[in-house]
């Protein structure tokens, strides 16, 4: 079993997260974590606080000569916007005379629930850990648990589908195939007609003030059949990764292989028939309309998910609102932000989904140190192909 917690707020010194249960041996390079952190950073729409971030990660302990020892792996991303926030944001003293508290709850964040919750003064205390900021050290979690994932060939992608009221053409299985036009785009989007129209989209959004949302897509290749269960209802890997997605900070639907499509269509199109592989032997699946999980498991099909993020809700030109401490009526507060956050937003669901799936792999193949998961993998792989092929 592997888990994590994580902490620190988006204007305080740094991100933390320390993580349990990685088996002693794993190869970790801090440069295969950051180059995920940089990709979080890109993307056409976003704002000011990515020219002053430069995410790095540091590791305080558990890692010796770039191998894991079997102790907790402690991460840490320094937020370098610190400096200008160190009286603001003190763990200790008094609070500055003239300190400004934040009191304009802004529609579509979490300040006023949080503010009800903790009964707090001052919203910058909500604001500060709900911050999408978080997901910095999210992305470097998930990168451990992909860069597991990959020692076994499984390979996470995504892209984005689409941006406000613009879609992309692109099919789902030529995701893999386009990888380097998707990572080259501002946008993810290997679409260049829907990639324009997207652009100009923020633009407008930008020049009136407001925010836009969009739809995004992971694909997962690599995956062996039997991750999760369908034994107890927290064990569904289907439940686990959705849950993870709507985590995310923004995200307000998620999806697995036909989705939401398949209520609407009669089970002759939503099921995937098993046939016979001429050539292998094997019993195999004609389509993944599932999207690579029947019955909360994983059957050994691509994993194929979508993902739904809401317009950011800190505009420049702010919703009505109602002040926190007076009862005024106000608008609600501004805040530096992104006039559209899909394409990183794209990066951090990648990590999200490589985490849960590499914590349902390391339950199925348990071991103190790396040789002995790879044994047990290859066991039961070994396992896997015999009960695939009939005539064996």
């Amino acid at each position: 079993m592997v888990r994590y917690l994580s902490g620190g707020e988006s204007h305080g010194p740094c991100l933390t997260a320390i993580i349990e249960g990685l088996p002693a041996g794993l190869f970790l390079r801090l440069a295969d974590i950051n180059k995920h952190l940089e990709r979080r950073q890109k993307g056409y729409g976003r704002g000011g606080r990515m020219a002053i971030e430069k995410d790095r990660v540091k590791v305080l302990s558990g890692l010796r000569f770039n191998k894991t020892i079997g102790s907790p792996l402690t991460l840490q991303i320094e937020n370098r916007d610190w400096e200008n926030w160190q009286e603001l944001m003190a763990a200790e003293g008094a609070a500055p005379e003239d300190l400004v508290r934040l009191t304009r709850p802004r529609p579509g964040h979490a300040d006023l629930a949080g503010g009800l919750k903790y009964n707090h003064d001052d919203l910058r205390l909500v604001l500060e850990r709900s911050s999408a900021r978080e997901t910095a050290i999210r992305v470097a979690v998930g990168s451990v648990g992909r860069i597991l994932l990959e020692k076994f060939k499984v390979k996470v992608y995504s892209h984005v589908l689409s941006i406000g009221p613009i879609k992309t053409g692109v099919e789902t299985y030529n995701i893999p195939e386009l990888a380097d036009k998707i990572e080259a785009s501002p946008l993810r989007c290997a679409d260049d007609d829907a990639e324009k129209k997207m652009i100009s989209a923020i633009e407008e959004a930008r020049k009136n003030g407001d925010t836009l949302g969009g739809v995004i897509e992971i694909f997962v290749t690599g995956l062996p059949p039997g991750l999760g269960s369908h034994v107890q209802w927290d064990r569904r890997l289907d439940g686990r990764l959705t849950g993870a997605l709507m985590s995310i900070q923004g995200f307000k639907g998620a999806e697995i292989g036909l989705g939401f499509q398949s209520a609407a269509e009669p089970g002759s199109k939503v099921h995937d028939p098993l046939q016979m592989e001429s050539e292998s032997g094997s019993i195999t699946r004609g389509s993944n309309r599932a999207g690579g999980l029947e019955g909360g498991i994983s059957n050994g099909q691509p994993l194929v998910m979508r993902a739904a993020m809401k317009p950011i809700p800190t505009m420049s030109q702010p919703m009505a609102s109602i002040d926190w401490v007076s009862g005024e009526e106000v608008k609600g507060a501004t805040e530096r932000s992104d006039i559209c956050a899909v394409p990183a937003a794209a990066v951090v669901a990648e990590a999200v989904a490589a985490w849960e799936l590499a914590s349902a792999f390391r339950e199925k193949f348990a071991g103190d140190y790396m040789g002995e998961v790879e044994a047990s993998y290859n066991y039961y792989m070994d396992q896997v192909r015999k009960r695939l092929h009939t005539d064996s």
